[in-house]
């Protein structure tokens, strides 16, 4: 069987095939005529069909059966089938067949051949298929040729120094002091490469970047005169000399700088030097002005210089080519958290980029907005962020939505300003809002209660015109049911709109339009028959006209769900309408919820410490321990994360972790293991923040303290004696509370250091074994008391609530509050463990206490 003659035959009868079948046909046939024809030792034959063997190699056809071939040609002492040869075996061979152990003693050979070109091709091989065994074995080869006098040879040899050091980093230290001397190199092919090659090893090896920080000058000079010298048409790439060779000195420089004053202040003059002289106009510059800007934001630059940068990263905004803007947005991503200053500059340019075309862009500026929102900017951002919200594809609205929230719950002015942003998301991308920023909107609602009106208000307002949007539903459902007396109470909104007042009928009305909307789901419903419960107690409470009526019709709704097909529905609405019949039982079971405890959200725990904004214009707030509704107001719940930490504090609380608390002692025990776990496991649910206490001293005294002034008017987190039903001023006290409250004692806890610390109790007449307590704190010594943090625990059989401090600073003469309730089974005793951590003159105190001196009848007998 006889092939073609040469390669140029077979490719022309290749490409005279007119079917995929007669091209296999042909190369089946010629593969076998070479096959037959290795087993001749004709050199120029074999030649030959190497050649015609790599062009079907080339077309996707099998070839493995010319790797032994390809051997014998690279053995010929013709330089044209050493090169065949060698090509063979780089395409026909990789790193992992044995073969290759064959080709190393033809390479180290040709590596040490008289002719610089055979040196070239064995190089060349070198680099591309060396294995790690190969690469031991001719380590010294590659290590002498670096010295070699011919640049040619140079240049390869180190970039088969590269590939050694990636294939066995243990031989890096071979080509350090060789590697200098590239350094020195005036061939710019060899500088390439010599740079190239120390960059790999500076990545890999500390030690050896700070061994070429001494060349930290050499490489200054080198990037010097490639800014300054003129026109060489050698280097010449669009009027900028040399670029790749800039861009390569740029990354290195970047390594050296990196952590290093010294080596950084030597390479600032010229990095300044390159961003002002180099061509913006073309995309070669444009590169060579990024990696300089990365250099900059990398090393140890001083402030103006990494201005400038980002200033680079602005104007590549403005260009027009897509991957320009993109590679901006992105770095900038990266370094906005390093100077966010430099970068607010370029703010507009930014949200402009958010109405790009390109989608990746949009995400990039959308991810660096984000970064951008601070307490100076958040009305402008967020209502840029609202705007393209309303534009935005799907995929983005799910974020956008999470970051808007987290947003306005982190920087918000004040809380009205809150509401109404997470409001506009509602009504915008309600149907993308993710569960944990719904429920951080309805806990911002309930421990808002000046804004509870308000709130109730919009929402109804705007699911009356829009029943699409399902997280908008959801929240305006709970917080009707929840707080729909305050919305048929009325109120006032500071911005002159008029308000339309809603009755009972109304409300209903529109529940049985969600249900009856093509847009509610199962979990809708699941709200909606809730509501409609509780609304059925609220109107009861406020003795609305149409009560009866309405009444009915709330059964009504109900029971026609008692056959529903989903069983969860079927089974609230047989229970709720049984609940509704028991008249005495439903009003305990349905009353206000306490405001949900503070929590941490994605963004760290976000400070409550903000005004409730226009609705309310006093800041002050009376604590009045008369009345049915105690109106303390400290500062809003700034909640602290309950981290990893909070097993380690309770158990230095309790000590060996003894549970019921029947042993009160002023010492902690030592930490137990078991012990510790089991008491943090069974009181860790009762702390809402992480609170510090104090050593007491029982001594009941009378009530003697005056009105307490609060530093913030937001209102407190919850009632300690009963929910209030609104934001509105509490009624007058029944005369029997009255003369309850001159019989309220006040317990002295803590005195010490200048800090006293005051419990006054209080039983709530309607709510059995429910206590409010009064925490007092004064400083008694005419000196400052800082950073007070103050933590209770009680024992497992009961529960507490704590309010956060009106203030963690207390100056001499005044009085701060904090706020507890606590449930206890009737004839319990009431004790608690205290601890209680505070700075005075500088030095921070920390006391424990356990404390028992209530009256043991506080709870009342069994």
């Amino acid at each position: 069987m006889s092939g073609h003659y040469n390669l140029k035959a077979l490719i022309k009868a290749i490409r005279s095939c007119k079917t995929l079948a007669d091209e296999r046909s042909v190369i089946q046939k010629e593969s076998a005529a070479v096959r037959t024809s290795f087993k001749e030792e004709d050199s120029f034959t074999r030649y030959n069909n190497i050649a015609k063997l790599l062009y079907i190699h080339m077309l996707g056809y099998p070839a493995h059966f010319g790797q032994i071939e390809c051997l014998k040609l690279v053995a010929s002492p013709r330089f044209a089938d050493k090169r065949l040869g060698y090509l063979g075996i780089m395409l026909l061979l990789d790193e992992n067949q044995e073969v290759l152990t064959l080709v190393t003693n033809s390479l180290k050979n040709d590596m040490n051949h008289s002719n610089m070109y055979a040196v070239g091709l064995a190089l060349c091989t070198f680099a591309n298929i060396s294995s790690e065994e190969m690469s031991r074995d001719l380590a010294n080869e590659v290590e002498k040729l670096l010295g070699s006098s011919n640049t040619y040879i140079r240049k390869k040899a180190a970039l088969c120094a590269l590939r050694i050091i990636r294939r066995v980093p243990d031989l890096m230290d071979h080509f350090v002091s060789k590697a200098k001397s590239l350094l020195q190199d005036r061939n710019h092919g060899v500088l390439l490469a010599g740079i190239t090659l120390i960059t790999e090893m500076c990545e890999g090896d500390e030690r050896v970047c700070d061994e070429f920080r001494k060349a930290t000058g050499l490489l200054v000079k080198h990037l010097k005169n490639l800014v300054t010298t003129g026109y060489s048409a050698e280097h010449d790439v669009l009027g900028i000399t040399d670029p790749f060779l800039q861009v390569k000195i740029l990354r290195l420089l970047r390594l050296l700088g990196k952590g290093d004053p010294t080596a950084s202040e030597t390479m600032n003059d010229i990095l300044a030097q390159v961003a002002t002289n180099t061509d913006s106009t073309k995309n070669v510059g444009n590169s060579i002005l990024y990696e300089t800007v990365l250099t900059v934001l990398e090393i140890e630059a001083d402030s103006g210089l990494r201005v400038m940068a980002i200033n680079i990263l602005g104007k590549f905004l403005t260009n027009r080519d897509n991957n320009i803007r993109y590679v901006a947005l992105n770095t900038l991503n990266k370094v906005v958290g390093i100077d966010t200053n430099a970068v607010q500059r370029h703010r507009n340019t930014i949200l402009d980029c958010l109405r790009d075309g390109d989608i990746s862009i949009r995400r990039r500026a959308l991810e660096l907005t984000y970064a951008l929102v601070n307490e100076g900017n958040v009305r402008v951002m967020t209502r840029e962020l609202l705007s393209f919200l309303e534009v935005a594809d799907n995929e983005f609205k799910l974020g956008m939505t999470t970051q808007i929230c987290l947003g306005a719950e982190r920087f918000a002015p004040n809380k009205r300003w809150q509401i109404d942003t997470v409001l506009r998301v509602l009504k915008l991308a309600g149907n993308y809002v993710r569960e944990e920023i719904l429920a951080a909107f309805i806990r911002l609602t309930c421990h808002t209660p000046e804004l509870q009106f308000y709130t109730a208000q919009r929402l109804y307002a705007a699911l009356s015109s829009d029943l699409s949007q399902e997280s908008l539903t959801l929240a305006a459902v709970w917080i009707i049911g929840e707080f729909g007396d305050v919305l048929l109470q009325g109120g006032s909104i500071d911005d002159g709109e008029e308000v339309k007042q809603v009755n009972d009928t109304d409300i209903i009305d529109l529940l049985q339009l969600v249900l009856s909307s093509p847009y509610t789901n199962t979990l809708i419903r699941q709200f909606v028959l809730t509501a409609l419960s509780k609304l059925s107690v609220r109107f009861a409470e406020l003795s609305t006209p149409n009560q009866s009526t309405n009444q009915d019709r709330i059964a009504e709704i109900l029971a026609n769900f008692s056959s529903n097909l989903e069983l969860e529905i079927q089974q609230r609405s047989v229970e709720f309408g049984s609940l509704l019949g028991l008249r005495d039982v439903k009003m305990g079971v349905l009353e206000r919820m306490p405001p949900p405890e503070i929590r941490t959200t994605m963004m760290g725990t976000v400070s409550e410490r903000k005004p409730v904004g226009s609705t309310r214009t006093d800041k002050d707030t009376v604590v009045d321990l008369i009345g049915d509704d105690i109106t303390a107001s400290p500062n809003d719940a700034s909640s602290s994360s309950s981290g990893p930490s909070t097993q380690d504090l309770l158990a230095d609380i309790f000590g060996t972790g003894s549970s019921d608390l029947s042993s009160p002692s002023t010492t902690p025990a030592p930490n137990g293991q078991a012990q510790t776990r089991s008491a943090a496991a069974d009181i860790m649910s009762l702390f809402e923040n992480t609170p510090t206490s104090a050593p007491t001293s029982n001594q009941p005294t009378s009530i003697s303290s005056p009105p307490v002034q609060s530093s913030s008017g937001t209102g407190s987190l919850f009632d300690l004696v009963t929910p209030s039903s609104s934001a509105s001023a509490p009624a007058a006290p029944p005369p029997q509370l009255q003369s309850q409250a001159k019989q309220l004692q006040t317990y002295t806890a803590y005195e010490k250091n200048g800090l006293r610390i005051t419990l006054t109790p209080k039983v709530a007449p309607n709510q059995p074994g429910v206590i409010q307590i009064l925490a007092r704190f004064q400083a008694t010594s005419g000196e400052s008391v800082g950073s007070v943090n103050f933590q209770v625990a009680v024992p497992k059989t009961q529960q507490l609530q704590m309010q956060a401090m009106s203030s963690t600073e207390i100056s001499s003469g005044s009085t701060e509050t904090q706020q507890m309730r606590i449930h206890a089974p009737a004839g319990a005793s009431i004790r608690l463990r205290m601890r209680i951590s505070y700075t005075k003159n500088g030095q921070n105190v920390t006391d424990q206490q356990d404390f028992a001196g209530f009256p043991a009848d506080l709870t009342g007998s069994k």
